[in-house]
């Protein structure tokens, strides 16, 4: 008996929300980590579709939830990624109040991602203090990387009573430091290779998310 061949499977859909770091300010769209993650999974027999960014450069929480309202992404997605907060301490926000924007944000993409906090990703902020940008500006860099720990431990703390994952690329950012090929040449935002080395370690949590294969 000649059975008929396996219906293909649905893309992953990917949503990706977030500032600056996500949008990928200074890089080309394909450099940027959600399209270079999707081109992984991909490259690994995933269907994922081209992510859906909601970012831009220079939000912080609340400006994303606002953007959130304005476009209106229907789900539920196979995954999504949340990073937000440079802005909330570069602007001096206190961190309580980002502790209650990013759990509100959090909770949004939870239910973006039908309800399933195990399809959500929380990507931990990057260290700017490291950059060329943050030695012109005179801001101290000690401190700088203090108040990123902060807001990336009250990140952490929500992912994890919320279930959802939580991948620290703040280790790679904090490289820059003393190499300058992973900063772009506005001497602030990530070079497309740190982007490739955030989508490497967010890579097998992305993969598990979404079941080990399409759908």
């Amino acid at each position: 008996m000649i059975q008929a061949p396996a219906s293909p499977l649905p893309e992953v859909r990917i949503l990706a929300l977030g500032d600056s770091y996500t949008i990928g300010e200074s890089v080309s769209a394909s450099d940027r980590w959600p399209a270079r993650l999707a081109a992984m999974l991909r490259a690994r027999g995933i269907a994922a579709a081209e992510p859906l960014i909601v970012a831009r450069t220079g939000w912080t929480t609340d400006e994303l939830s606002a953007g959130i309202d304005a476009v209106k992404p229907v789900g539920p997605f196979g995954l999504v990624t949340l990073l937000i907060g440079v802005n909330n301490q570069y602007r001096h926000r206190p961190a309580q109040e980002y502790r209650l924007e990013f759990r509100a944000l959090l909770a949004r993409a939870i239910e973006l991602a039908g309800a399933k906090a195990s399809k959500v990703i929380v990507i931990s902020i990057p260290d700017w203090g490291v950059t060329p940008f943050a030695a012109r500006s005179g801001r101290d860099a000690t401190q700088i990387g203090v108040e990123i720990d902060a807001f990336n431990a009250i990140g952490r703390d929500e992912a994890i009573q919320a279930g959802a994952h939580f991948v620290d690329v703040t280790a790679i950012s904090r490289r820059a430091a003393h190499d300058p090929s992973l900063i772009a040449n506005d001497g602030l935002h990530p070079s497309s290779a740190m982007y490739d080395a955030w989508a490497q370690l967010v890579l097998p949590i992305a993969i598990d998310a979404a079941g080990g294969r399409a759908g």
